[in-house]
């Protein structure tokens, strides 16, 4: 059985159609790149998954299980702009996941509990190679170390499934290179599902093991909101990136 189902899901708002007759089927520890024009339904999808938006037709099963209809535990999100709170320091901001759900009503927890929540933060920071500025804010922060600050506030909840909405799309070509060396690091040691929305086709081709082309096929002048996006190419990076080159190849000279 699939880890990820996804079963002929539409998504229109009014008159708008955005997504049409989506079907895949995904096992654990992929990482799916998704690559397309802007307003092609790349981002609407990742709200889909994680739990945000709910299809206006069709399913989305995890683990044989409809998607619970809000974000929870077993989705981490980490957005282009950088999702972290700014009056707390780098190690308060990884630490607070782990304290909210365990103290509903106070938000933080005290004593054994704390130390080892913090503990376990810290931990996570030196992996993303933020153990230097455990008690920095995010303010004192490059672009950078924030977006590794972020993806740590979602790997604290030990997500099954990582979900990336232009990570690096505002960092600069190097740092861009570093963060790609660390994502990967870190799905290799974790096995999370991944999806990756990119306008970067190049780095959707490297780093993915599935690439997915998102285009809107069918067009109506007369009617341009009757049609929405598929996915139209779907492929196994890698088991055949010559065919995945050719496809982005085409993509780019259209």
């Amino acid at each position: 059985m699939s880890f990820i189902s996804v079963n002929n899901v539409w998504q229109q708002y009014g008159d708008q159609v955005v997504l049409e007759g989506l079907n895949l089927s995904i096992a654990e520890g992929e990482f799916c790149t998704l690559v397309g024009a802007s307003g092609c339904g790349k981002s609407t999808f990742l709200r889909l998954l994680l739990g945000q938006e709910v299809p206006s037709k069709g399913s989305i099963l995890l683990d044989g299980q409809p998607l619970a209809r809000e974000p929870d535990a077993s989705r981490g999100v980490v957005f282009q702009r950088y999702s972290v709170f700014p009056h707390l320091s780098v190690l308060d901001n990884v630490a607070l996941g782990l304290e909210l759900p365990r103290s509903a009503l106070l938000g933080r927890l005290f004593g054994k509990a704390k130390r080892d929540a913090r503990e376990q933060a810290s931990v996570l920071l030196h992996k993303v190679g933020l153990g230097h500025a455990l008690d920095k804010y995010p303010t004192q922060l490059s672009g950078g170390m924030q977006q590794r600050l972020a993806i740590a506030q979602a790997l604290i909840m030990k997500p099954r499934v990582l979900l990336l909405d232009e990570p690096f799309g505002a960092l600069d070509p190097g740092i861009r290179k570093d963060m790609h060396a660390l994502l990967l690091d870190l799905w290799r040691e974790t096995q999370l599902t991944v999806f990756m929305v990119t306008h970067d086709l190049s780095e959707g081709f490297n780093l993915g093991t599935r690439l997915m082309v998102f285009d809107k096929v069918r067009h109506d002048p007369h009617a341009p909101g009757a049609y929405g996006a598929r996915i139209t190419y779907d492929i196994p990076l890698n088991s055949d990136r010559r065919a995945a080159r050719a496809a982005i190849e085409s993509l780019q000279t259209a």
